[in-house]
């Protein structure tokens, strides 16, 4: 008889495979994915309480809540600037229950609101100064972000002069002269002084480098209504810029 032959068969090939992992390698993997998921998870809380907070609803007063409501939901935030948006719209809030006066600037809306508690005594549009940046030949820089939050008025000036800043000059790509030029009511004739050199103002006059603009990062409001509510505002005054 034929002597016979055993051949491997393709399928009996030996198959190497991968190493599998250490447990502890296994282990650490899962706590990191799980301290991510929980951090993750804190974020949310401290986001979802602020705004229970804040939306909870208010048989006193449920049309400013549902309109801060609408307004949020329509803006396109990141986590940051959710959170000072909530800040700042939640002591809005406390400053409608308050029998005082007080200013809110929408900035979104570009409106100016004079309030006593719920109600609205003057209204008004608002320009908000832009965002710039000043470089001067010296390499020297002035940096204005358009302001939000709330804060007490610091001062309030009219009929004063203004010193013009070195800042205006290098915005016009000038030297600054040895002598800073005065101009009178450089700012507009009524300036509400807020803290860090923001200002809300009426429009500064022609003679101005800023010549009917609002200066930047501050606000702007027509001259008639700050002149309007001009002897309601003290250093008490509380301003919420939103």
């Amino acid at each position: 008889m034929p002597e016979r032959r055993h051949t491997n068969r393709p399928e009996s090939t030996d198959r190497r495979s991968f190493p599998r992992p250490p447990l502890w390698l296994n282990l650490l993997l899962l706590v990191i994915a799980a301290a991510g998921f929980a951090y993750a998870k804190h974020q949310r809380d401290v986001v979802r309480e602020k705004s229970a907070i804040l939306f909870k609803p208010s048989p006193s007063n449920p049309t400013e809540l549902i309109r801060v409501r609408d307004d949020l939901s329509q803006m396109d935030l990141t986590k940051t600037q959710l959170a000072r948006e909530l800040d700042s719209r939640m002591k809005l809030l406390q400053g409608l229950a308050a029998e005082q006066f007080y200013i809110a600037i929408d900035t979104t809306k570009r409106k100016f609101y004079f309030r006593f508690g719920k109600d609205v005594v003057r209204e008004a549009d608002a320009e908000i100064g832009p965002a710039t940046t000043v470089t001067a030949p010296d390499k020297t820089t002035w940096t204005f972000v358009p302001v939000k939050g709330a804060f007490t008025v610091a001062s309030k000036q009219t009929d004063y002069t203004w010193p013009v800043p070195a800042w205006v000059y290098a915005m016009e790509k000038k030297p600054a002269p040895p002598e800073a030029r005065a101009i009178p009511n450089g700012l507009g004739k009524y300036v509400i002084v807020l803290p860090s050199d923001y200002i809300i103002h009426s429009p500064p006059p022609p003679d101005s480098p800023l010549a009917g603009q609002p200066k930047p990062g501050s606000i702007m409001v027509p001259e008639a209504d700050l002149e309007a509510i001009w002897p309601r505002i003290t250093d008490q005054t509380r301003v919420y810029i939103f």
